[in-house]
């Protein structure tokens, strides 16, 4: 919990600046023994916040591919994705990949609509950003030390 707060506060500061895996559940074999299920760990359980994560993981999807193609000065989203995941799922696969889908849905979403810069996709853009960094706020200021 506490290393996604603390990657949210910069990651707030880059925003007000000027990858979705289905699960599939494959049939039980018929076994005549009751079959016991392993308690939860830890790294399994969802964290509080995850909504919060995996929104503002869509969030810098939109905002990369916006800014990428309105050409303004590049940041690196990816990069900072990246960060993201390091510092928040890291030895979690399984969640790593549901906020790595929720990146890329972003992401493909505004690459579906929009082809070329518009001030339709400026104000998009901005809104994301005013609404990544409204998350990153709460993230800190909720789940933060």
């Amino acid at each position: 919990m506490k290393s996604a707060a603390c990657f949210a506060l910069p990651l707030f500061l880059i925003i007000a600046s000027p990858l979705a895996a289905q699960a599939t559940k494959k049939p039980a074999a018929e076994t005549k023994a009751p079959v016991q299920q392993s308690a939860p760990t830890e790294t399994s359980s969802p964290a509080p916040y995850d909504a919060q994560l995996l929104r503002l993981s869509e969030v810098l999807g939109s905002i990369s591919y916006l800014r990428e193609l309105c050409g303004a000065p590049q940041e690196d989203w990816r990069r900072t994705m990246r960060q993201l995941l390091d510092s928040d799922a890291a030895n979690e696969p399984a969640r790593r990949e549901r906020l790595t889908a929720a990146y890329n849905r972003g992401y493909r979403s505004f690459a579906a609509v929009h082809t070329s810069c518009t001030l339709a996709a400026r104000t998009a853009e901005e809104r994301y950003r005013n609404e990544g960094a409204t998350l990153a706020t709460e993230i800190t200021s909720r789940f933060g030390n």
